[in-house]
């Protein structure tokens, strides 16, 4: 069991800036996210897409944005626990009993929501055979690439995601790149590089096909594609990787007590504390009146969310509020040396 003051669904932005603001102020606090990386929606939907409404950032990325929150929280200790999803939500005589899918149990007074308009789940084959192979030969998220080492592997997808891997991939194994359209959606630098390496015999591409079948008993052995046009060819495999995006599920959170509107939560504007003593909701998934869905909303959320944690996870104690700029408090935490001459 682990106690912590704080616990935080959701490792997108909203999330990291809300754990800095938990940490400042001097409460502990864990972060779990379904996903298996950190920067939740900016890293899985839009990792090179411009963004340009970050107060005093002209433009960023998301993957820029994230890569800046996580040096931000550099100097505090916050433990992630990626790939998890929070299954159930118990009240405890007074503290929130939580327990992933994974079997890792938090006893916490808060659980801060910071999850989008749900969990992301990866978009699955079709096939209902290909399920009996996830996680063994059919895969939609890499953790350890040396797996497919002198393989033949499969790659559908048009996006970023998919192009990236094709090209990495290409470098040690054979590659099929398979794509409903001949189109791709992503950075036009890959989308050369990838018909460079076609043109180089290293990989395999097929366009406007989608997969029909897989064939194999207890290991795979080939996968069955179909053109738009009812052309079918058999191509052997080893693997198949799908990268077609994220979709956004309600999941446990519905299961929860909580006051639920059209898939969002409603919170007050003073803490952001749902119909539940000791959970907020912040970023895309609370709604109040006036709500508007950018991040720097996310980030004004956050900062008051964890001070309203701040009542329940010490309770003898009375908050104080201190500006960054000339607490001494603050920047020890921060691990700032104050120049004394």
């Amino acid at each position: 069991m682990i106690k912590t003051d704080a616990l935080i669904i959701g490792a997108g932005p909203t999330g990291l800036f809300t754990a800095h603001q938990l940490k400042l102020i001097g409460l502990n606090c864990e972060i779990v996210d379904n996903l298996d990386k950190i920067g939740g929606q900016c890293i899985e939907l839009y990792p090179d897409k411009p963004i340009y409404d970050i107060p005093a950032i002209p433009e960023c990325t998301g993957e820029g944005l994230t890569k800046s929150l996580i040096k931000q929280l550099k100097p505090f200790d916050v433990k992630f626990h990626l790939n998890e999803r929070v299954e159930e939500l118990k009240n405890n005589s007074g503290n929130w009993a939580v327990k992933t899918n994974k079997g890792t149990e938090f006893s916490t007074p808060n659980v801060i929501i910071a999850g989008g308009v749900g969990s992301f789940e990866p978009r699955k084959f079709a096939p209902k055979e290909c399920e009996k192979f996830e996680n063994k030969s059919i895969f939609y998220s890499i953790k350890d690439k040396t797996i497919f080492k002198n393989k033949t592997v499969s790659i559908f997808g048009g996006g970023d995601s998919a192009l990236d891997w094709a090209i990495e991939l290409s470098n040690n194994s054979t590659i099929n790149l398979i794509h409903r359209r001949d189109e791709f959606r992503g950075a036009q630098s890959s989308v050369d590089k990838v018909n460079d390496l076609v043109k180089q015999g290293k990989i395999n591409l097929f366009t406007k096909f989608q997969l029909k079948t897989i064939n194999g008993s207890k290991n795979l052995e080939s996968i069955e594609i179909e053109h738009e046009k009812k052309e079918l060819k058999i191509l052997k495999t080893d693997f198949v990787l799908g990268f077609f995006g994220l979709i956004m599920k309600l999941g446990p959170i519905a299961n929860w007590g909580l006051n639920l509107d059209k898939k969002t939560i409603k919170v007050d504007t003073e803490k952001f504390q749902t119909n539940q003593k000791g959970i907020y909701a912040i970023g895309d998934i609370c709604n109040y009146p006036g709500k508007l869905k950018l991040i720097l909303s996310g980030f004004h959320e956050g900062a008051l969310a964890a001070r309203a944690c701040f009542e329940l996870a010490r309770p003898n104690e009375k908050y104080r509020f201190e500006f960054t700029t000339s607490s001494k408090t603050i920047k020890t935490r921060l691990g700032i040396k104050e120049n004394n001459d």
